[in-house]
């Protein structure tokens, strides 16, 4: 796949606008072979996630339906139907955020390697070679966050920034699981708050945006549910078996799903502004490739 886009350079030091514009400027660049590379990879485990979303919610609204007396639907429930719901939505979700978060890193990988040109099948590779690692990593992480969390908060805010570019540290670094997890803490030392401000700005932009894409189907349950009006009914309030209000709500859960995609992309250039900070790699392949370049 090729791009007759200015390349866009990654391992260089960058300022937090820089961070916030390049995104943009890349994702708009490599628009087409970016998302189609990820729909190919990741688009069936994104239609059994939705799927499978869809499902957990129709489920649910079986559960409210055993509150209202002579509903038909209180035979349908099951508690085994339930457990199999949340389990597939669970299970197709991890995989499709894995499998995302995979495709993006690889993809950038796969374009600086290239000077701007990808490789289908070597990202491809790249994604399924990783797919562990990632699901190992992204436990450590998890986990950690959690726990931090649980101890008043702050502690969990703390370990969630370095440990957001500790899969770029996999992807890019070739590190395993644990290495890329306590690499993390070594490449953003001194550099914390400064991570932590552009992180809250992109997830704030990010929130914004996947909100204002969610309003319809809030407002739809709303007006289901006679908010507006002033006349609520004990029958309306569960919109959860509504095919409108479901639609509304996959969409909603595709469109945040795919936002998630520029907080990846700017992750990868924290990432390669804190190695840059710290190693000098992109300036050092650049003075060797002057030096071929002047010996030619």
């Amino acid at each position: 796949m090729q791009t007759e886009n200015k390349f866009i350079e990654f391992k260089k030091q960058r300022e937090l606008g820089e961070i916030l514009s390049d995104s943009f400027v890349f994702i708009r660049n490599e628009f087409k072979p970016f998302f189609g590379t990820i729909l190919k990879i990741v688009g069936p485990y994104i239609l059994a996630m939705l799927i499978s979303m869809g499902f957990y919610m129709y489920t649910v609204g079986d559960i409210i339906n055993l509150g209202n007396i002579g509903n038909a639907s209180i035979s349908t429930y099951s508690p085994f139907i339930m457990l199999l719901a949340v389990a597939a939505m669970l299970f197709s979700s991890i995989a499709a955020y894995v499998l995302a978060q995979g495709t993006v890193l690889h993809y950038i990988k796969s374009y600086i390697d290239h000077n701007g040109t990808t490789n289908y099948d070597e990202i491809r590779s790249g994604v399924y070679g990783s797919f562990w690692s990632l699901i190992g990593l992204g436990i450590l992480v998890g986990l950690s966050v959690i726990v931090g969390i649980f101890f008043c908060i702050i502690p969990g805010i703390y370990l969630a920034v370095p440990l957001s570019i500790s899969f770029a540290i996999l992807v890019f670094l070739k590190k395993d699981a644990m290495e890329s997890y306590q690499y993390s803490f070594t490449l953003i030392k001194e550099n914390w708050w400064i991570t932590f401000a552009t992180l809250f700005v992109i997830y704030i932009i990010v929130a914004i945006a996947s909100y204002a894409f969610s309003l319809p189907s809030i407002i739809y349950m709303w007006i289901k549910m006679g908010v507006f009006s002033g006349e609520m009914d004990a029958e309306n309030m569960n919109v959860f078996n509504d095919p409108i209000y479901l639609f509304l709500n996959i969409l909603s859960s595709l469109v945040q799903f795919l936002m998630n995609i520029i907080f990846l992309v700017a992750t990868s250039l924290i990432f390669f502004n804190l190695n840059e900070k710290k190693n000098f790699t992109g300036t050092f392949e650049r003075i060797e490739n002057l030096g071929k370049s002047s010996e030619e």
